[in-house]
């Protein structure tokens, strides 16, 4: 079956330029022309769920109502057995909670690491990391490679509509771990710190299309696809 007679147009409930980039060059071979809801006067939809899969189907549903079209959402993070699967949903938004909860204390750790400047994509993830690194303080290498030890998750779900009861549901999860110092200039978030120990390199020392072949977020749609086919 052709996934793309099926969903020629979807939305993509996501305001991140990094994922907007990287589901598109994804699925344009398809053919699936993906709008971004931003393009469309979407707002982004609240989060306020624990786990990946609640707040990846609030915020297709969302899309969908608005759009009056099928729509696609990932919730995708970082997550640290050592910090108790932290930061996990909170990813995007980590240094901001950190500001919320401790107040001035993380304000000076994160404006001493990234400056002051809080308004970009760049600087919110040069802050996410800083609190990361802040919290892996003295979890070094020499107490063993678990201690860093670190995988990327995300769930996709799609629905057809806004109340479609079937929503197609697909997971990824990418093994690596969190060093101290950022390389490469590819990929966003965490990934000049995630590196994937098999390869020696850090996600963002991989091409685009090695990166779509190998990471969360590739493995979870090439599983959405499939289901697609399936259909």
């Amino acid at each position: 079956m052709n996934q793309a007679s099926l969903f020629p147009k979807l939305v993509l409930a996501s305001s991140n330029p990094g994922k907007l980039r990287e589901f598109g060059q994804m699925l344009a071979p398809l053919g699936i022309d993906v709008l971004a809801q931003s393009a469309l006067g979407i707002s982004d939809a609240d989060e306020p769920y624990p786990s990946f899969v609640e707040n990846a189907l609030a915020k297709a549903r969302h899309a969908s109502r608005c759009a009056g079209l099928p729509a696609m959402a990932d919730d995708s993070g970082i997550c640290l057995p050592a910090l108790d699967g932290a930061p996990g949903v909170h990813s995007a938004r980590f240094a901001a909670m950190a500001v919320a909860e401790h107040g001035q204390a993380a304000s000076v750790v994160l404006d001493a690491a990234t400056g002051q400047d809080v308004g970009s994509r760049a600087s919110a993830d040069a802050r996410n990391n800083a609190w990361l690194l802040h919290r892996l303080q003295g979890q070094g290498r020499e107490q063993g490679p678990s201690r860093r030890q670190a995988h990327y998750a995300c769930v996709i779900v799609l629905v057809r509509h806004a109340e479609d009861p079937e929503p197609l549901i697909a997971q990824g999860r990418w093994q690596g771990e969190v060093i101290d110092t950022p390389r490469g200039q590819n990929g966003f978030g965490y990934d000049p710190y995630f590196l994937l120990p098999t390869l020696g390199l850090t996600a963002a020392e991989l091409s685009a299309e090695e990166k779509n072949q190998r990471s969360h977020r590739g493995q979870a749609l090439r599983s959405l696809l499939a289901q697609l086919q399936q259909a």
